[in-house]
């Protein structure tokens, strides 16, 4: 599937952030349930458009949550006390940009997974 590019202002859709993060929709609307910061707009039918500072926040948490193992329960009460350790994440248009490389390499890690397992076996 191709991204389409944006401004960097635009709003994202949820199948959008989903492409470019890897990450389900029912992940992030999850994710929304759990994190009270996260407040994508709601239109209506309950479409949801993610702000630039949404984007930014689905990335943190991504990273916290599948990168440096934090727990949702760890990342809430960082989130809660704004103590969020600061790491370097993409602009929003980058991330949309690189969406199809970072899901190939999603796609050869879980190959590389599973080759492993049989591997083991």
């Amino acid at each position: 599937m191709e991204v389409i590019s944006k401004a960097d202002g635009a709003l994202k859709t949820i199948s959008e952030v989903s492409i470019a993060f890897g990450i389900p929709q029912h992940i992030l609307r999850y994710w929304e349930t759990r994190f009270p910061q996260l407040r994508p707009l709601t239109r209506a039918g309950n479409r949801r458009y993610y702000r630039p500072g949404d984007v930014a926040l689905v990335a943190r948490i991504d990273s916290l949550l599948n990168r440096e193992g934090y727990t949702i329960k760890g990342v809430q009460k960082l989130l809660a006390t704004r103590s969020v350790p600061a790491a370097p994440v993409l602009p929003a248009p980058l991330v949309l940009k690189l969406a199809p490389v970072i899901a190939e390499i999603r796609r050869v890690r879980a190959s590389l997974v599973a080759a492993l397992e049989a591997d083991a076996r």
